[in-house]
């Protein structure tokens, strides 16, 4: 049974990027597949977010151990998906989140904050270990195979897809950070859009309240 909680935010916001290529229809072509995120994302909640958070197997990029979601029961968790090489929301979710831990004070301890790459490709443990380290130390980076961050996707209900560029290459992906409780049931989300205060905010009357 999910949690209780607040659940007036999206359990994810989806990240679209369209190049038109020249073509007059391009910018048509995003305002659609916009509308058909927003609409397949107003049908999935509030009627699935049960099953948000499902179990997981990944590899702890610090210890290079294969952790679990079990492995982190006692705990909140705040989840975000992710990759190293995204130019904007990623890096501006994380700072979002350390900022929460640092304005939790010591109410942080009771909240581990999980990126979860989208890109085991180019972010290897040690790049990991690093970009989390860079925003704050006390948000673990979790990577693993193609299969096993496919599962973990499915589980929070997070869409990705890759973009091919050349010989480069994006990744599109949802871009909310998940809340899940110390039982490992989902509490609520946070878009990608929501500040540091809104969060602390939020997580300081459901910590208080423990």
């Amino acid at each position: 049974m999910a949690g209780n909680g607040d659940h007036s935010a999206q359990p994810a916001a989806v990240e679209v990027r369209t190049r038109s290529q020249g073509l007059p229809w391009g910018p048509l072509l995003g305002a659609l597949l916009l509308v058909v995120t927003i609409g397949s994302i107003a049908w999935f909640h509030p009627s699935q977010t049960r099953s948000i958070g499902r179990s997981f197997d990944l590899i702890d990029s610090k210890s290079g151990r294969l952790v679990s979601d079990r492995d982190f029961r006692g705990k909140w968790l705040l989840v975000f998906f992710g990759y190293t090489r995204c130019p904007d929301v990623c890096p501006t979710t994380l700072s979002e989140i350390a900022d929460t831990l640092a304005k939790l004070g010591p109410l942080a301890g009771l909240v581990q904050p999980l990126f979860i790459t989208l890109d085991p490709k180019r972010d290897t443990q040690p790049v990991l270990a690093d970009y989390t380290a860079a925003f704050d130390p006390r948000i673990l980076a979790l990577t693993g195979s193609p299969d096993q961050i496919a599962a973990a996707a499915r589980g929070y209900g997070v869409y990705f897809a890759t973009r091919e560029a050349g010989d480069d290459y994006s990744i599109d992906h949802s871009a909310a950070m998940y809340l899940m409780r110390p039982d490992g049931a989902y509490e609520r989300s946070f878009l990608s859009t929501a500040g540091s205060a809104e969060i602390t905010k939020r997580l300081q009357g459901l910590l208080q309240s423990r």
